[in-house]
Order: C-alpha cells, then sequence, then structure tokens
C-alpha cells in the first residue's frame, strides 16, 4: 500500500532527504548514552536488585522510536512529495489523412511476411502511432468501396478498425476509381489546410463505378494530394488461389498499373512509390511521414498536488503519544 503511494509521487526539495542522517546518529547517540547508564547501575546497585525486570524495562525505547518516527516524518514532508499533472494545448492545425487500402484477393500474396495485406495493416498502424496530432481516416477497396473508419483523432479506434481488415469482406476486384472517390468525399467537408489521400494497391482498376481519371479529377477539384503505392515484387508470387480442391498456392503475374498511378500522384501533387518487401514499404510510409508535417505547437503546463499533509498529520501524532507516554507511562519520579 505505501509503495502504491509513492508510485507517482515525485519530490520538490529533495535536498532535504540529506537530514535523514541524523537518524543513525540519534540511534548512535542513544545507545552510547544507554551504555554509559547501566555501567553506572552497575558500579551503584547492589546484587539483590540486578534480575529485577518490567515490562517498562522491556519498552521503554518506544518513546525514542516515536520521536525517531515524527522525525522522519517531518524531513519527508520538507522534501515535499507531490504528484504531476500534465495539460497539454495544442495549437496550429494538423493534416487530415485517409488511408485508403486494396484488400483484394491478390493482396494475400505472400511476397512480403506474411502477406500483402497483413503487412500494408502493420505499417499503417505504425503511421498511425507516428502522427499523433492528425485525423485519419481508413477507406477499402476490392470490387467496391467502403469507409471502414471516418476521419478521426482516436487514434486507438483507429488501429482497432485497421487489425479488423481482411480479404472477403467486399465484392473482390480491383475499383481503383471508387477507393479514391471514397477517400476524397470523407475529405471533402474538411477545413484543414493539408488533406492527404495514401493510396495503396497492387492491381489494375478492373471495376467500380467512377474510373480513376474521375476520381483524380474530383481530388484535383478538392485539393487533395494523393499520394500511391504499388505492392507487390517484379515478376510473380505465390498467391493462395481458391480451388475444388481447396486453397493452393500458385505464382501469380504481378500487374501493377504503374502508369495510372503515377499519373494520380503527380497531377495531384503527391508522390508514386513502388513497395517490393516489407522494408520498402516501411521506408515508402515514413518518408510520406517526413513529407507531410503538422504545423502544430503543442504547450505542456505542469500542475502539482502537493502531497506532505499526510505526513505532518502523522508527525505531530507520533510527538503527541511520545509526550502522552512519557508523562504517563514512562514517567520517571524523583
Amino acid at each position: 500500500m505505501i509503495f502504491d503511494y509513492f508510485e507517482n509521487i515525485s519530490f520538490g526539495q529533495p535536498r532535504f532527504f540529506y537530514l535523514l542522517i541524523l537518524i543513525p546518529v540519534l540511534i548512535a547517540w542513544k545507545i552510547l548514552k544507554g551504555r554509559d547508564q547501566q555501567a553506572a547501575v552497575n558500579i551503584s546497585s547492589i546484587s539483590g536488585l540486578q534480575n529485577i525486570s518490567s515490562w517498562k524495562n522491556v519498552f521503554h525505547n518506544i518513546p525514542f522510536v516515536l520521536r525517531l518516527l515524527a522525525l522522519s516524518c517531518i524531513i519527508i514532508a520538507l522534501a515535499r512529495p507531490q504528484t504531476k499533472n500534465d495539460e497539454q494545448f495544442t495549437e496550429g492545425e494538423g493534416v487530415d489523412i485517409i488511408l485508403c487500402i486494396d484488400v483484394s484477393g491478390s493482396m494475400t500474396a505472400q511476397d512480403f511476411t506474411p502477406n500483402r495485406m497483413e503487412a500494408a495493416k502493420k505499417v499503417a498502424e505504425d503511421f498511425v502511432d507516428q502522427r499523433m496530432t492528425d485525423r485519419i481516416g481508413i477507406v477499402i477497396f476490392s470490387g467496391e468501396s467502403f469507409t471502414q473508419c471516418p476521419l478521426t483523432t482516436d487514434h486507438e479506434v483507429l488501429k482497432s478498425q485497421i487489425e479488423q481488415i481482411r480479404n472477403g469482406l467486399l465484392e473482390d476486384g480491383t475499383a481503383i476509381g471508387s477507393g479514391l472517390a471514397t477517400s476524397v468525399d470523407r475529405l471533402r467537408t474538411s477545413t484543414a489546410k493539408s488533406k492527404v489521400v495514401i493510396l495503396l494497391t497492387d492491381g489494375i482498376n478492373n471495376g467500380g463505378l467512377i474510373d480513376p481519371a474521375t476520381a483524380k479529377e474530383i481530388a484535383k477539384a478538392f485539393k487533395v494530394k494523393v499520394y500511391t503505392i504499388g505492392v507487390g515484387t517484379d515478376g510473380y508470387a505465390p498467391t493462395p488461389v481458391s480451388t475444388p480442391m481447396g486453397i493452393v498456392m500458385q505464382n501469380e503475374k504481378v500487374a501493377i498499373d504503374e502508369k495510372l498511378l503515377i499519373s494520380i500522384a503527380n497531377e495531384t501533387g503527391g508522390k508514386y512509390f513502388r513497395a517490393k518487401d516489407n522494408a520498402s514499404l516501411k521506408n515508402i510510409y515514413n518518408e510520406i511521414d517526413k513529407l507531410e508535417k503538422s504545423k502544430v505547437q503543442i504547450t505542456t503546463f505542469h500542475r502539482y498536488s502537493e502531497k506532505f499533509y499526510p505526513f505532518v498529520f502523522a508527525a505531530l501524532l507520533f510527538l503527541f503519544l511520545e509526550v502522552l507516554l512519557r508523562f504517563t507511562v514512562f514517567k520517571k519520579f524523583p
């Protein structure tokens, strides 16, 4: 219980703890004084009184112990135990970001560890942790698009939504235009000075109600910057495929419409990246993090709550008990 009390305690004047050296000094003084008194008693006493003892002799040091406890509490109180509460005020503007993630069947290809989708989820979570002052949302797409999480500053909720992303949530396909259009729509009413979409895909547009060219123009109209990421190694990648015999691994050709992704990025003021493994994907998100810095100033105020009062009361109690015992139970009569 005492350790729990001191867990979050700091001390405003810790130099007063040097006074604790008085405790062993007083104990040593008490021991030496007791020996002197014992020597005096041995010289002047008679043998018939040597074996006399009482409970007073056993507990005669209690007032001294109470005095030491009182002194210890006074020293701790002088050191000013206190708790610190930090209040943060944010000034400036963050960035509104939509993570637009492809969840089509090809994202289960295992040229990344353990596969493209899980690798994309991991770097997305790490990216969220780095953007503490920004609003971030998630849009997923395959043959259609869906808002997995609207813009929010609650990053714990955001990361839990990223964890729930998996293949099979939507109709299969690769609707890049629909994914981008939905992402821009999430940012349409944003008042942030910087609005960003990070679009990650491993395929070629082959579905959706909105073609990529139209989605690109919508992004330009709402001044949304789009960073595009093509995911996949060169050549072929091992991919789980459903067959009448069950799930089997097949080498599927990696086909990314890099021309389209470059066009979307360049015309909206963004940049195109190619990720061929986990490390390069992580580096891409780190680079985007550096490119899109929030113009936010965080001011921290420290508020201290004094916690020395219990030690003052304890010291007074110990002193009161010492005086009470000295003038009652342990009173010396002439």
